[in-house]
């Protein structure tokens, strides 16, 4: 396996694809993921969901299933959650005005199966763009948080962390225990009002022990 498929895919179970509910792989787990990482981004369930489809998303949304999956994930539903297929239902029980959008044109980050979520509620909004590249396996190219817009390399797991500008020894802090429990290869830092944000590029994957650790040790940490 050369080493472009390597950076996109961190073991062979990747490539097979994840156990689901759904008839594609790309079109329906890996929506799921992206939308299981809006719902950690958000930190929560939105009132409010603009989904954004573009290149074959846009084309075949409807017939693979990536509504209702999009809508699983903003839960926080898992891609074999049997309650999948009735996501969108169950997402308008909780009050949840969700939206989908066919764009025309190509895809922003050049990847057909292209995602674009806006997810917002009266006084918090969040954006992500990504994609599935196969297998059930994404790539989170762009977010907004907080305000402040960050330019992803795409491949996962990346932390993002947002510390008060009072407490910035905790970025220290937390550098070096990831440089011991998840190495990054790319850091990077964003002024805000009142705090810094820091988002890290992950060289392999986290195990949930590690997840649990940094959400005990780093409140409201973001693990994707």
């Amino acid at each position: 396996m050369n080493d472009s498929v390597n950076q996109k895919y961190r073991s062979v179970f990747d490539i097979i694809g994840p156990i689901m509910i759904g008839p594609s792989s790309s079109h329906t787990a890996g929506a799921v993921a992206i939308g299981q990482a809006g719902n950690k981004l958000f930190g929560g369930i939105p009132k409010k969901v603009t989904v954004y489809y573009y290149g074959s998303f846009a084309q075949t949304h409807r017939g693979h299933g990536t509504d209702y999956a999009i809508a699983a994930g903003i839960m926080g539903l898992a891609a074999d959650d049997y309650r999948v297929p009735n996501a969108i239902n169950l997402a308008r029980k909780r009050g949840i005005d969700i939206r989908f959008v066919e764009e025309d044109g190509n895809s922003p980050i050049g990847h057909p199966n292209t995602a674009l979520l806006d997810l917002k509620t009266d006084d918090h909004r969040v954006k992500l763009i990504g994609c599935s590249i196969g297998g059930g396996t994404i790539e989170i190219r762009g977010i907004e948080i907080s305000g402040i817009k960050i330019d992803i390399a795409g491949p996962l797991p990346i932390i993002i962390y947002k510390i008060p500008s009072n407490k910035l020894y905790c970025a220290t802090e937390l550098m070096n225990y990831l440089n011991k429990v998840a190495p990054y290869n790319k850091q990077q830092s964003f002024n805000g009002t009142g705090f810094v944000l820091y988002e890290f590029d992950i060289i392999n994957y986290i195990s949930p022990k590690i997840v649990n650790s940094l959400h005990k040790k780093y409140p409201g940490i973001i693990c994707l």
